[in-house]
């Protein structure tokens, strides 16, 4: 199994350090528990307080106040070829650095690609992009680990020419079949017989729509970069408004409150613990 090494650092003082360790926990976990028997990439997820604190080899992502385009965040390279991600700090920026965790342990490089049936009726074999939370990226099918939200994402077996009830489709459940696209997500797949992009988009309406992107080419950017300067309306969809994290917030306060109550019993015993030992001394 591979293992890789992110790093989350904050530049800007809106995420203070304590959220930024709850989120980082999460995010190892859902790494380790969730990602990693699916999909067989390992990872350590660590804070820093500073990008100069980085460990080399390390992967970054980094929460900005303001990354100043109009993706919410997006994964990028380094001068070295080397991953890494900008997230925007706002309102429900957990939900964005787990989806662009994710990213960055499946398909670093944004090209990763795997064969399977087209789901555009008079297409055949097609070679999709492997990005594993975009068809159930919208908040309303993220999950919580330890009061934090997290994506959604598909396993491998999304995939698959033929349905079987017995398979997950995605980690919630959420994605009932093969290939399914949920409101606010979208698939990207290339044709090798017109030699052109295609995508599944589920931004508006009741029904999925496709679109032909045309002709790319990884010689520049990654297909990824190049499918994400093409659909700017995903990246709205990406950024999580309050109507659409109010399940999501509710789930984290039945999740704190207990964390708090655990934590004022801690803190009971270990005053008792420190009041012994005291009088034990004396």
């Amino acid at each position: 199994m591979i293992l890789r090494n992110v790093a989350i650092v904050s530049e800007t003082e809106t995420i203070k350090l304590d959220e930024l360790t709850r989120v980082s926990a999460a995010l190892q976990k859902q790494a380790i528990r969730d990602l990693a028997p699916v999909w067989n990439v390992q990872s350590t997820v660590d804070v820093f307080a500073s990008l100069e604190d980085v460990p080399v080899g390390t992967w970054p992502i980094i929460v900005e106040e303001d990354i100043n385009t109009e993706g919410a965040a997006g994964i990028h390279e380094d001068n070295d070829g080397q991953p890494f991600a900008l997230v925007t700090a706002e309102n429900g920026w957990s939900l964005t650095a787990s989806h662009e965790l994710i990213e960055m342990l499946v398909d670093p490089f944004g090209r990763r690609i795997t064969e399977g049936q087209s789901p555009k009726s008079g297409q055949g074999r097609v070679q999709f992009l492997i990005e594993p939370c975009d068809p159930s990226e919208a908040a309303a099918f993220a999950y919580i680990i330890n009061g934090v939200t997290v994506s959604d994402f598909y396993t491998p077996k999304y995939f698959s020419t033929v349905f079987n009830p017995g398979d997950r489709y995605s980690h919630t459940g959420a994605i009932k079949r093969p290939r399914q696209v949920l409101k606010g997500g979208y698939l990207s797949w290339h044709d090798p017989v017109s030699d052109h992009w295609f995508q599944e988009t589920f931004f508006d309406g009741n029904t999925p729509k496709f679109r032909d992107l045309g002709q790319l080419t990884a010689a520049g950017k990654s297909f990824r970069r190049q499918i994400y300067d093409v659909t700017k309306q995903a990246f709205e969809v990406r950024r999580p408004k309050a109507p659409e994290i109010k399940a999501a917030t509710a789930a984290l306060t039945s999740a704190v409150k207990p964390m708090s109550s655990r934590a004022y019993r801690w803190r009971e015993q270990i005053a008792a613990i420190k009041k012994a030992t005291k009088k034990g001394k004396g």
